[in-house]
């Protein structure tokens, strides 16, 4: 089933502003919140798209690539995706919890757990986030490429498993919560009586107590530490795109929820070719008498050389269309072009020789400028191509 348009799912133009789709998220997040629509599944769904929606439409990054490639552009990778689709209700509650002034709206009401992660009916922390930025060649972005990278961060405690106890017998049920993770209490208001739950003071949520800490982490359950990732970045990706891999961020304290990677994406630029969105440019430089006679020539293109042939009387400015040798597109099997940009090189210094020459040429009708009237110029050739 194809996905609705991130614009249709919240009611929103192309060009709302901010706090129009913040609006417009909040005001469907209430709507189909699963507290207020218990065991509505339809309600879930509509709930996690609009998160999914809002995601990709409040990144001011992730917007502009959405605008410009539709959900290819934001697509999920095959190391975990750097779009929503995969979130749960957890990441909603976690990411957008500022949508509802810091907390879920019905959380006081319900018991509902907004801004953390869940794990066996108990609240966890989830670790932070991690940032890195990968330089690619263009080679690589053409056809994907694979990388090995050593990354710093917070890792388990691999003396305590990641509990932060001593042993097995330091971890006790906490007295406060009895292991719910959440203490609840009943008001009277004038609608009646009304049962609110908040996080347990004493854990935090965790539902457990430690009465030994580990000697290692000193009950953190994390340490500093390396870990070896293999990153599979997917060919045609662009300078600052973002990739996540869910789970390879920060360790979270005492066995919680990891936080993901966020991999920057960043260009090699290359000796002869540049990038212009999936299609390739070559500045070509021909001499004079290549122009005029024509001739076979080979040209660099991303998988290796290319042989193309120069007509006689090519002019410069001329624009020449190697197809489906750019790069592809994210998640699509779309390939630009490669564009040949004709340069017509003028020698700056001339033998004797040569000066004779082109003067008993200069008066040559053949050699006065005659341009055609249909003739395109370089700019709209290069309109043409790009459009």
């Amino acid at each position: 089933m194809s996905k609705r348009d991130y614009y249709d799912v919240l009611g929103v133009t192309k060009s709302a502003p901010a706090d129009e789709i913040k609006k417009a998220y909040r005001k469907m997040a209430i709507k189909y919140h699963p507290d207020k629509n218990p065991g509505d599944k339809a309600a879930e769904d509509m709930f996690k798209e609009a998160a999914e929606a809002y995601e990709v439409l409040s990144n001011a990054e992730k917007k502009q690539r959405y605008d410009q490639f539709g959900h290819a552009g934001v697509g999920s990778s095959a190391s975990g995706g750097y779009g929503g689709g995969n979130m749960n209700m957890d990441d909603i509650f976690s990411n957008f919890g500022d949508i509802f002034g810091g907390h879920n709206p019905f959380e006081s009401f319900f018991g509902g757990g907004g801004g953390g992660q869940q794990r066996g009916g108990r609240r966890v922390a989830k670790g932070s986030n991690l940032r890195i930025k990968v330089k690619l060649t263009l080679e690589e972005i053409a056809h994907g490429a694979e990388k090995k990278i050593k990354v710093n961060k917070l890792i388990a405690c691999k003396t305590c498993d990641g509990t932060g106890a001593k042993d097995k017998s330091s971890v006790s049920t906490c007295g406060t919560c009895g292991g719910s993770g959440q203490v609840r209490r009943v008001t009277n208001t004038i609608l009646g009586q009304m049962q609110t739950a908040s996080t347990c003071p004493t854990c935090n949520g965790s539902g457990q107590q430690i009465t030994a800490k580990c000697t290692v982490c000193h009950g953190d359950g994390v340490v500093r530490g390396e870990e070896t990732i293999t990153i599979n970045i997917p060919a045609g990706v662009s300078e600052g795109m973002q990739l996540s891999m869910s789970g390879k961020g920060n360790a979270a304290p005492n066995g919680g929820v990891p936080g993901d990677l966020i991999i920057l994406i960043e260009e090699n630029a290359h000796e002869t070719l540049k990038r212009e969105g999936n299609n390739i440019v070559y500045d070509l430089h021909l001499s004079f008498a290549d122009a005029a006679l024509g001739i076979s020539i080979e040209v660099p293109t991303i998988d290796g050389k290319a042989k193309i042939k120069i007509d006689p009387g090519t002019q410069s400015g001329k624009l020449l269309r190697l197809k489906g040798k750019g790069l592809p597109e994210v998640n699509s099997y779309h390939r630009g072009d490669e564009i040949i940009h004709i340069n017509v090189w003028t020698p700056k210094a001339l033998s004797s020789e040569e000066r004779t020459i082109l003067e008993k040429l200069r008066d040559s009708a053949n050699f006065k400028p005659q341009p055609g009237k249909n003739e395109k110029s370089f700019f709209d050739r290069m309109k043409e191509y790009f459009e």
